[in-house]
């Protein structure tokens, strides 16, 4: 059902996000990321205290591609 709408401010939008005014039939945003992070990477809170004395990421990957999101709507 169309509407109208009045003045919109959109600030940013992430590289995924889908910003969306108006009738539609389907939204299919698509990401593909592969994160590598060593310990204590992704550790969060305050006065935190880790303690790596050797940290080794493995990030050898044999295959070409993980996720193919070409033709994939």
């Amino acid at each position: 059902m169309p509407a109208f709408v009045g003045v919109v401010k959109l600030n940013s939008i992430a590289s995924s996000g889908v910003f969306h005014i108006g009738d539609v039939f389907a939204i299919s945003p698509q990401s593909v990321v592969k994160t590598f992070a060593g310990a204590g990477s992704f550790n969060t809170g305050d006065g935190l205290h880790v303690y790596n004395y050797y940290s080794n990421t493995n990030i050898n990957d044999a295959d070409i591609a993980d996720e193919n999101v070409v033709a994939n709507a």
